[in-house]
């Protein structure tokens, strides 16, 4: 849970690599932008009464706005999306959840994937993903978490991973309800195949695409890239979230109340929800912000599903990154070619 892949080496890579489509292509144009409004009802199955309580999504219904942006390229459209958040918070920007939506122009119905992202609020990696996803025929939508990007209030230091653990539940919890909304939104559209919606995320991006899926049982497809579980234990052993322990310590907390704050929070603690699913684990073999231990705790509560050790640590595994690359996309890309678990959990 990390500041990922240096903004440094993250930029040089996606620029050398020359096959990110940077966002800056979306600047305005000519042309102005097309303005739809799609309806959704969110229907709950079966499987959602088995959902804890804290991820329980309200069947109320909702609207979503998507704005064309220029076209990039003849195999792929991208439009900005947004939806109301069902958690309202205390600062409005956060209340509004923006998303970008890569979809592979096709006749046929298409799997689709949430992306997330890092936990430096960099961008670039998760639409790199998310434009390969798309490119191998996968619509991605990739998702801005709670108080990153357009969410974020300049004069307010509220972040989604705060130096109180207890908001940081608040901000995961609302991260989760926003991923199901965006599931619901997604499964509506005509051009997605219902049965074949899937998860990525990429460090924190990939910690809470791991809890989203045990929150979301439409979520069939789980791929996640430098994840872990046993989160509490890594962000306090974290050289990165020292000041966030710091100052717990010094208003009085203990290890063990802080263990148990984020416990609530945990992919481990709900993992079993997932076993049997289509899921993939890519993660380093020497990582030193997300213990091994705490990635093996995820891969065990989840089934022990395949997973791939890359040699390197938290940072320097970005050298693997097209091997990611084509793991993560051929994973998705194979999901139309496997039968689906049913949306009611059967």
């Amino acid at each position: 849970m990390n500041q990922t892949w240096r903004r440094g080496s993250g930029s040089v890579w996606i620029a050398l690599l020359g096959i990110g489509v940077s966002f800056s292509c979306m600047a305005a144009d000519s042309q102005p932008a097309k303005v739809r409004i799609g309806q959704v009802v969110v229907q709950p199955t079966p499987a959602d009464q088995s959902v804890v309580e804290r991820f329980r999504l309200n069947a109320d219904p909702f609207e979503y706005r998507e704005e064309s942006t220029p076209e990039v390229s003849r195999r792929l459209t991208i439009t900005r999306v947004t939806f109301p958040s069902p958690i309202v918070t205390d600062i409005a920007a956060n209340n509004t959840v923006h998303c970008e939506f890569y979809c592979p122009k096709s006749d046929q119905k298409v799997p689709a994937v949430i992306v997330l992202h890092i936990l430096g609020g960099d961008f670039p990696l998760a639409r790199l993903f998310a434009n390969m996803f798309a490119e191998r025929g996968v619509a991605a939508l990739f998702l801005k978490m709670p108080y990153y990007g357009e969410r974020r209030d300049p004069s307010n230091p509220r972040r989604m991973i705060s130096d109180n653990p207890r908001e940081t539940v608040e901000g995961m919890t609302q991260a989760i309800l926003d991923i199901r909304r965006a599931t619901a939104m997604l499964a509506s559209r005509p051009e997605i195949d219902a049965g074949q919606l899937g998860i990525f995320g990429i460090s924190l991006g990939g910690i809470t695409g791991a809890l989203a899926a045990t929150a979301e049982p439409r979520l069939n497809n789980v791929c996640l890239l430098l994840a872990g579980g046993d989160i509490g234990q890594v962000a306090w052993e974290s050289r990165e979230l020292e000041k966030i322990r710091r100052k717990w310590v010094e208003r009085g907390g203990t290890k063990d109340e802080f263990l148990a704050v984020l416990r609530e929070v945990d992919p481990v603690r709900y993992g079993e929800r997932v076993r049997g699913r289509r899921i993939l684990m890519l993660n380093a073999a020497q990582d030193e912000l997300i213990p091994r231990s705490c990635t093996e705790a995820l891969w065990t509560s989840f089934g022990e599903p395949p997973i791939v050790w890359y040699e390197g640590n938290h940072y320097s595994v970005i050298r693997h990154i097209l091997n990611a690359l084509h793991r993560s996309s051929s994973f998705f890309a194979e999901a139309s070619a496997v039968p689906a678990t049913s949306p009611d959990g059967k």
